[in-house]
């Protein structure tokens, strides 16, 4: 038999890590309401509860907040990205239309700069989202022929999902937390 691993993402301490590990035991609540989730993320916080993710159909405004996480500097790297995007273009045409093939045509001059917005704009905005796609997906681990276990697969339609690693947190302790939040339904499962 052959062994494939899996790659995980998980959110703890402000930090997005992957981690390879096989075996995983999970324990997670089901909540049917955004709210109730956000409520039960706040309680886990303030219980110091290390929660190892938690999965939405949508995105819930304020769970980054709830959840402890800093802003993502994914804008940052697109930045980066845009200005060589910018300076690829400028600089080689500038080079093209003064050292390499120097014409004049209609009356123009050897470096016309405004002639450059255009192709300037657009390499700005190839490099930028190139950049950024492949950073993300490079930081998620996100590849074509990787497979990521899913908790519950009525996450991505109506149900919301709180996991705790049972290695972090104790049985007992979590299905007392998921009963006093109100979770709908509580569920253990080895990814």
């Amino acid at each position: 038999s052959r062994k494939t691993s899996r790659s995980l993402i998980i959110l703890k301490s402000s930090e997005l890590i992957n981690m390879r590990q096989f075996n995983k035991e999970v324990i997670y609540g089901i909540y049917s309401d955004e709210e109730d989730l956000l409520r039960a993320v706040r309680n886990a916080r303030s219980k110091h509860l290390e929660i190892m993710d938690v999965y939405t159909p949508f995105p819930v405004h304020g769970l980054d907040q709830a959840m402890g996480l800093s802003e993502s500097r994914l804008h940052q790297a697109g930045f980066i990205y845009g200005a060589l995007g910018t300076l690829t273009a400028f600089l080689g045409m500038s080079w093209i239309f003064t050292r390499d093939w120097p014409i004049i045509f209609g009356g123009k001059p050897y470096w016309p700069v405004p002639s450059f917005i255009p192709i300037t704009f657009e390499l700005t905005v190839l490099f930028a989202a190139w950049g950024m796609t492949i950073t993300f997906y490079t930081i998620c681990g996100l590849w074509p022929g990787v497979t990521n276990p899913q908790l519950d697969l009525r996450t991505t339609d109506d149900k919301f999902c709180l996991a705790f690693d049972r290695a972090d947190v104790p049985e007992g302790v979590a299905q007392s937390f998921f009963s006093e939040t109100g979770a709908d339904e509580v569920n253990s499962k080895t990814i």
